[in-house]
């Protein structure tokens, strides 16, 4: 479902969300699109489960220009564990799911026992 750079915003507010993008700067080898759990939900980054499981850090500095006038949302990137830029212009959203134990427990008996090649082709897909 295609989304406004302002809707995925929200969503990623509340939620953690599955969404799939084109690159803005292509791969050599690579996809033309990336998939990504990504949330910005700080009462879930800042758990201790956040803390620790996503390895969530807060901001250390601001960005030289505003993201939203490019079309891009800023993003907390559950398996690169870093943080990411969606260009929404090219984004689909696949899934939403609250942030909240819902996510714990989808985190607990999916994501926590994915191999570093599961994670990567998830990502490629």
């Amino acid at each position: 479902m295609r989304v406004s750079t302002e809707q995925l915003r929200l969503l990623l507010l509340q939620n953690v969300v599955e969404v799939k993008f084109t690159r803005r700067r292509p791969k050599p080898g690579s996809p033309s699109f990336r998939r990504m759990l990504a949330t910005n939900n700080y009462g879930l980054l800042n758990s201790i489960q956040g803390r620790t499981a996503l390895n969530y850090r807060p901001p250390s500095h601001s960005l030289e220009y505003d993201p939203k006038l490019k079309g891009l949302v800023v993003t907390w990137d559950i398996f690169m564990q870093d943080y990411r830029q969606i260009p929404t212009a090219a984004a689909d959203v696949i899934a939403v799911i609250p942030a909240n134990e819902e996510f714990w427990e989808y985190f607990n008996t999916k994501l926590a026992f994915m191999s570093s090649k599961e994670k990567f082709d998830f990502m490629r897909v």
